[in-house]
């Protein structure tokens, strides 16, 4: 029944900027903590940023920490991803997940643990491709 949805995926030029949303339905935000993870070819999935809905802590992985800003409304049920200065690592599968935040310790264990897909984060979205290339 829970149904989490990506988009904003594109096709972008190294330096540039898109937005992901993650819309949920089935479930209520309020007592989710949101995390955004991505995989990308030949690596390991990892979590890029989460939030958590207990405190409203957030976590930024090293690497996007500064460019990245994750934010949530949970008045629309969707939680967003702000990418700025997109470099080429950066290409990846990003993927939405939820789960609830009383499950959890604080939000970086969340998204570090949580990026297993059977053994972290309870619901995962299918995905969306964000491409940086020139």
């Amino acid at each position: 029944q829970v149904q989490l949805v990506e988009s904003g995926g594109d096709l972008v030029q190294p330096g540039g900027s898109l937005r992901l949303s993650c819309a949920a339905s089935g479930l209520t935000l309020d007592h989710y903590g949101i995390g955004w993870f991505r995989q990308a070819p030949g690596k390991e999935r990892e979590g890029v940023s989460c939030i958590s809905s207990s405190d409203g802590s957030t976590y930024y992985a090293d690497s996007v920490k500064g460019r990245f800003t994750i934010s949530r409304d949970n008045a629309k049920n969707t939680v967003y991803l702000q990418m700025n200065s997109l470099k080429p690592e950066d290409t990846a599968v990003y993927y939405c997940a939820a789960d609830l935040s009383s499950r959890w310790t604080t939000v970086q264990t969340m998204c570090v643990i949580g990026r297993t897909r059977y053994y972290g984060m309870e619901y995962w979205g299918n995905g969306t491709l964000v491409t940086v290339s020139s």
